[in-house]
């Protein structure tokens, strides 16, 4: 009996201890340090740098716009042989939605009702709509008004709004956001784009409503004039001062910077197209943009001592071959291989430190010279033509002084480069596209918009596409056809074939 007393004892002594113990047991397991809420101006400045172009920049972007190649395949085959890979061109769909939008959503909610962060909510809104703007361009019909509120709302399977939809409320997002900024109220502190100045923010938010504007030009062109007058009247970037760009450093680097200094240094080349329409126009921009290392043979020969920066001497790498059909084109141009190719500068503009441009003064020129030919803001079309290819040519000197253009250069082209009479819509988006060099989602989307520049398509055979020239769109990730089917079906009986064909609803023939 003893011994079964003793062993009731030590029973109901361990309880009472496991019961005291449980009542701190999830104090614990707590990381004291851990952050459980993070400050808005942090998570602002976090969704910024995340919304920094990336791989897929280089893998369908520029490469559907004839900017840049690799005539490599395997993972990372995508615009190259016009191939519908979700493992690459999910990259948009995951980063915004996950690094972006999720985090931007609770910034909103977090601000919303706080006078004292009144202009951080505004910057906010503005850098949403810039952030759907990318998402929506790319895939059609999104997650909109359910998206980013699985935590706070418990959605998990947000609806898709129409695209329509979207821009529409984009377009007032951007209008009312700016319009609320005031230099009275507290000013956002440690914003990494203006250090929180209100007057830089504001003519952001109105050169995003030009730009979102413009998008229309095609389905609804009343709706377009109207907002781009909206914008003008609101005040736009003044100078390059006013560029949404984000400067890189060692502890962030360039996201295309670290692939191109790292195993895909030897992958991706300038396009033929893109090197040609430099080079015949005497653009001084390719003496910035352009390396070449002469009698490369492989990779590994692709050293400083091979490198030529000379814009005489540049040869794009042409599209519609892989590296086993494109020894026919290299022997063409008397190379020594397809490592002979011109690269991006991957120590200059593809360098790990280089800066990231987002939106630009130079861009928002030149949607002004469109808008105003078209008749719908005032000024001359030359005018704002003539600041757009100079303000670009400018922007070129913030990679270092080894990139900068000269005053005369520019001069000179500007000189031999006037406004065409006839060709003023053509001459305005090819600029464009000069402009929106490595800003892969801004530059393939007015392509897709504007139709230029005019461009031959990608022959490379076995093609995903059906009934398209070009690569209108990326297909919905497999996840979401996974996990949200209805709702990705529903999106796709409104819009048409989950296809690189498949047009996004402001991209008219």
């Amino acid at each position: 009996m003893k011994k079964k007393s003793n062993y009731i004892i030590a029973v109901l002594i361990s309880c009472f201890c496991l019961t005291s113990c449980d009542k701190g047991f999830d104090e614990m397991n707590m990381n004291p340090i851990a952050l459980t809420n993070a400050d808005p101006g942090y998570l602002h400045n976090t969704a910024i740098l995340n919304s920094t172009p990336g791989y897929g920049n280089l893998s369908y972007e520029t490469t559907i716009v004839k900017q840049m190649i690799t005539p490599f395949s395997g993972q990372g085959s995508a615009a190259n042989f016009n191939q519908d890979n979700r493992g690459v061109s999910a990259g948009n769909w995951n980063t915004y939605y996950q690094s972006v939008i999720k985090v931007l959503v609770d910034v909103l909610a977090k601000t919303k009702d706080v006078p004292a962060r009144s202009n951080l909510y505004n910057m906010t809104r503005i850098w949403t709509a810039y952030s759907f703007m990318v998402l929506t361009d790319t895939y059609g019909d999104i997650p909109y008004t359910q998206a980013g509120k699985t935590y706070l709302e418990g959605i998990v399977k947000p609806v898709y709004d129409t695209q329509e939809s979207v821009y529409m409320d984009i377009l007032k997002e951007l209008e009312t956001a700016s319009a609320a900024l005031d230099a009275t109220k507290p000013k956002a502190t440690s914003d990494i784009l203006y250090d929180g100045d209100v007057t830089k923010w504001k003519r952001l938010g109105y050169s995003l409503l030009l730009r979102a504007a413009m998008r229309l030009s095609k389905v609804n062109a009343a709706k377009a004039a109207e907002y781009a007058a909206k914008a003008v009247a609101g005040g736009l970037m003044q100078s390059n001062g006013d560029n949404a760009v984000i400067r890189h450093t060692a502890s962030f680097t360039n996201p295309v910077g670290s692939q191109l200094n790292g195993g895909q240094s030897a992958f991706f080349y300038l396009a033929e197209d893109f090197v040609d329409y430099l080079s015949k126009n005497n653009d001084p921009r390719l003496a910035s943009i352009a390396v070449r290392y002469v009698g490369a043979t492989s990779g590994a020969q692709q050293v400083e001592a091979r490198a030529n920066r000379n814009p005489e001497v540049q040869i794009g790498a042409p599209l519609g071959f892989d590296n086993t059909t494109i020894g026919k084109a290299v022997a063409e141009k008397k190379l020594a291989s397809l490592w002979d190719y011109s690269q991006l500068d991957r120590t200059r503009i593809g360098g790990l430190t280089a800066p990231s441009f987002l939106v630009t003064y130079a861009q928002t020129q030149l949607l002004m010279a469109e808008a105003a030919f078209r008749g719908w803001v005032p000024g001359n079309a030359s005018t704002f033509y003539t600041n757009g290819i100079r303000a670009h040519m400018m922007q070129m000197a913030t990679y270092g002084a080894n990139t900068a253009v000269s005053g005369d250069a520019i001069n000179a082209y500007i000189q031999t480069h006037p406004l065409t009479p006839g060709k003023e819509l053509e001459e305005i988006n090819t600029q464009y596209w000069v402009a929106s060099f490595m800003i892969g989602p801004e530059t393939w989307a007015n392509f897709r918009r504007s139709g230029y520049p005019v461009l031959s398509p990608n022959s490379y055979p076995g093609s995903d596409l059906k009934t398209e020239p070009f690569i209108r769109r990326l297909t919905y990730t497999d996840a979401e056809l996974n996990v949200n089917k209805a709702n990705v079906d529903q999106a796709i009986s409104r819009q048409g074939p989950n296809l690189l064909d498949t047009r996004v609803w402001w991209d008219k023939k």
